[in-house]
């Protein structure tokens, strides 16, 4: 079968070699141009870089807003946090470094502690005078109606605090928990080679789950050592969100392997062992007071039922033995 059959009319064998050889040659020389290009891949790269650094810092500083708070309400507390000028006061700062340690680092929850602050002892106060003054609820004697609103402002005034201590406490302890772990792996990613940012977002990531209060902090100084322009800096963040000892020897020796550049691996090893000494101490001794906190329970709850148990038929023996007498 002729090939030249198949053709159009008009085209002839030569003209299809012809084009196909130039398509051939430009394909080639694209191919070498793209080649011998010279691409900026290292400025791409730090590019994405400090955009990710970004995204990652204004995640971890992004308001935890409620999906069903009304956005009213925030600008409410707004305008009378700065008609009296609170956010500018000394005690804002103090109050904003409290809140990062419960986990709270937005400007609003500043806000909204300030406001509460506010307004707690006019709510309490106001609601206990209306119910034991003007309503009379429990009929009580003077001077009781009188102290109970005072005792219900004082209760206003201070339940923003005990509130935002007692979810530092409660953070302190989660993140204490979960240290051992995240110092585990980041003993594994330095051993791997991991420099201490990539190390550190690993671990965030991997602790996602298990401990997500560490996970977090871990996250946010990884990224505030590429952010910051002292690295130092971001650790000295860390111990003061965190104020806890063993947080503070774990950036101690990460300052110092910074500063002296000794190997990080052997540091965090020895301070993994000192921390799994002292989860299994502070275990050991919860399992030894453990009797003698069991000793009012037994005697209360279980020694009674089983003393009925025993002793309970021998005695109706006895009773109808004496019945039948």
């Amino acid at each position: 079968m002729n090939i030249e059959s198949l053709l159009p009319f008009g085209v002839s064998m030569e003209n299809v070699i012809a084009a196909m050889a130039s398509l051939a040659a430009f394909g080639t020389v694209c191919a070498v141009w793209n080649a011998l290009l010279a691409r900026e891949t290292v400025g791409v790269r730090a590019k994405r870089l400090r955009q990710r650094r970004e995204e990652l810092m204004a995640g971890h500083m992004a308001p935890r807003r409620n999906p069903h708070r009304k956005a009213s309400a925030m600008g409410v507390m707004r305008n009378v946090t700065h008609r009296f000028h609170l956010l500018r006061s000394k005690a804002a700062d103090k109050i904003a470094e409290r809140l990062a340690q419960a986990g709270m680092r937005s400007k609003d929850a500043v806000v909204t502690f300030l406001f509460m602050k506010i307004i707690l002892p006019f709510v309490f106060g106001g609601g206990a005078f209306v119910l034991f003054n003007m309503l009379g609820v429990g009929k009580l004697s003077p001077p009781l109606p009188q102290l109970i609103p005072l005792a219900a402002v004082v209760l206003g005034a201070y339940l923003p605090d005990i509130y935002v201590w007692n979810a530092v406490s409660k953070r302190q302890k989660l993140l204490e928990k979960s240290l051992p772990d995240a110092l585990d792996l980041l003993v594994i990613c330095a051993e791997a080679g991991l420099a201490l940012d990539a190390a550190l977002t690993r671990v965030a990531g991997e602790m996602e789950r298990g401990g997500p209060e560490i996970a977090d902090e871990i996250g946010l100084t990884a990224v505030g050592l590429g952010f910051l322009p002292d690295r130092r800096q971001a650790l000295d963040n860390l111990t003061r969100r965190c104020v806890l000892p063993a947080m503070r020897g774990v950036v101690n020796t990460l300052i110092q392997t910074e500063k002296y550049g000794t190997p990080l691996a052997n540091s965090l090893r020895v301070l993994a062992a000192e921390f799994r000494a002292d989860r299994m101490m502070r275990a050991e001794e919860k399992a030894a007071r453990l009797p003698a906190i069991m000793t009012v329970p037994m005697i209360l709850f279980i020694l009674p039922p089983l003393l009925i148990v025993l002793l309970g038929p021998g005695i109706l023996r006895i009773i109808d033995a004496l019945g039948n007498m």
